[in-house]
């Protein structure tokens, strides 16, 4: 019998005849550096560094798929059961959901318009990568752009469920060709919120006087009733999903998850969306966003536009969050700290904590944590309600 000795060292083959495959180990390592090194957003970026490192191992394994097209890798099949049905990033939102406290949007609701504000950076993207579609180096559409501009809220999971849910809007409409960016944009999300605490400071100090960011706020907490607590994610499910339907499933799991935890009734199911289902799901969505990056699909030029389009995108929101802080000034008779508006993005908490910071900063006695957050929770409702508004819209566009 003839034993074909190559079949031995297929991996080396492999490695020698697709050049792409050392690049994303290099960017894999790189984002398990800033992962475990550096701990920006560990939770994430370790796993979907370790799906990336799946994706692009010799003879491609963990992704691999049947004769017939049908998912057979076991990383293939957490795309195809939680990507491509959505029930990881709504899961992760019931998670978001039991874990937020809302109290201080409710308690100061003002601070909801903020949040609105800083949404305008996910359509000045969209806009952005239309006209860089433009030129012959990127081909990006309608599709690929409302899931680029998306990135500007800060929000991973809404970053992925757009990206992924524009793909399948392209994939069914005959003669469209749609773009696979679901892993870059995602990347591209999770690390600009792992880096607030670097890009937001110099834009606040850009566009804010010392004066302003050593505006005391007063804060008296002004309790919120647990009748309110319990309405609220009620009445939110309710209003959204009649004005804005296609942003039903993020707000209504996101509500969900909030009234399991104002309740008080619900321990139990508290603790394991809070925890258990989160750390699971959390799992399994990394290493499936980590396994949709395989060189051929990653390394093109698209990538570093996606990247460039997604830090502009978030720049605009934080921008629009601070100018409305100060035209909102204007009108009060009991100013508010203009730095506050930069938190209307949905790093939660991340923004408000740079808020803090930096008011501690110019002045040890600002406390502007609590006042940050309100904004900050109200980006969160914010991102979710623009997503379905383009889910709403793009489709029509496109068809």
């Amino acid at each position: 019998m003839e034993i074909n000795y190559s079949t031995l060292f297929q991996g080396i083959t492999s490695i020698i005849g697709d050049p792409r495959i050392l690049p994303m180990w290099i960017i894999s390592g790189l984002l398990l550096f800033l992962g475990i090194y550096k701990k920006k957003e560990p939770l994430l970026l370790v796993p979907i560094s370790m799906g990336i490192l799946f994706a692009n191992l010799p003879l491609g394994e963990f992704i691999r798929t049947g004769s017939s097209g049908e998912p057979d890798g076991i990383l293939r099949t957490f795309q195809h059961i939680g990507m491509e049905t959505d029930i990881f990033p709504l899961l992760i939102f019931l998670g978001v959901g039991a874990s937020t406290d809302f109290s201080p949007m409710l308690s100061n609701p003002k601070t909801l318009l903020l949040g609105a504000a800083a949404q305008a950076g996910v359509f000045f993207a969209l806009i952005g990568s239309l006209l860089l579609g433009l030129s012959p180096f990127f081909d990006f559409g309608l599709l690929e752009a409302s899931s680029i501009g998306i990135i500007g809220g800060a929000d991973g999971p809404t970053t992925i469920y757009i990206a992924t849910r524009m793909r399948e809007i392209g994939q069914s409409i005959p003669g469209l060709q749609v773009k696979d960016i679901v892993g870059a944009t995602a990347v591209a999300a999770y690390s600009y919120m792992a880096l607030v605490p670097i890009i937001q400071p110099p834009l606040i100090k850009l566009l804010t006087t010392q004066k302003e960011r050593r505006i005391k706020m007063s804060y008296t907490k002004r309790p919120v009733s647990r009748r309110t607590q319990i309405l609220f994610p009620i009445v939110s499910i309710l209003l959204v999903s009649i004005l804005v339907p296609s942003a039903s499933p993020l707000i209504g799991m996101l509500m969900l998850g909030n009234l399991i935890r104002v309740s008080g009734v619900v321990p139990r199911l508290l603790d394991a969306a809070e925890n258990s289902v989160m750390n699971v799901v959390i799992i399994l969505l990394g290493l499936a966003v980590g396994s949709t990056m395989p060189g051929s699909v990653f390394l093109k030029p698209e990538t570093i536009g996606i990247f460039v389009l997604g830090l502009f995108s978030f720049i605009t929101a934080t921008v629009s969050g601070l100018i409305l802080a100060k035209l909102m000034n204007l009108f009060l008779k009991e100013k508010i700290n203009p730095m506050i508006g930069s938190a209307g993005v949905s790093a939660v908490p991340m923004a408000a904590r740079v808020v803090q910071d930096m008011g501690q900063k110019e002045d040890p006695e600002n406390h502007l944590l609590m006042h940050a957050m309100g904004p900050n929770v109200a980006g969160v409702i914010g991102t979710a309600t623009v997503a379905g508004v383009l889910m709403a819209l793009v489709p029509a566009m496109v068809s």
